[in-house]
Formats: C-alpha cells, sequence, structure tokens
C-alpha cells in the first residue's frame, strides 16, 4: 500500500498528532508539533523516536 494512501492513519508515535508527508525520495514524514522528521526508507515509514531529525528552524 502506498504511503500516500495512508497518511491519515498515521501519527508520530510522541505525541501521537498528525504527520505531513515530504518530498519526493528520500521522503520524510513531519510532526510540527514535536518539530522531528521521520524517515522513509524504501517506502517503509520509520515511525520511532529515536530514528527522528529536528526539523530545522526555517521548516514550518
Amino acid at each position: 500500500m502506498e504511503l500516500e494512501t495512508m497518511i491519515d492513519l498515521l501519527v508520530c508515535p510522541r505525541c501521537h498528532g498528525g504527520l505531513q508527508l515530504q518530498g519526493q525520495p528520500p521522503q520524510q514524514l513531519l510532526c510540527h508539533a514535536c518539530r522531528l522528521a521521520y524517515p522513509v526508507r524504501e517506502g517503509i515509514a520509520l515511525l520511532l523516536v529515536e530514528e527522528a531529525q529536528p526539523l530545522p528552524a526555517e521548516a514550518r
């Protein structure tokens, strides 16, 4: 199943807020509440807080 079709079902594992899919490969899922970006590798979202990267200040 495509990640784009599942985006409404996915939530941030840290705050349980909604996620936004960003970019073409490499893609990432953004949580604006936590200011974290979760990587997507080979079409699989890695929704682990340990894998997330902080969003830069200008990414809002």
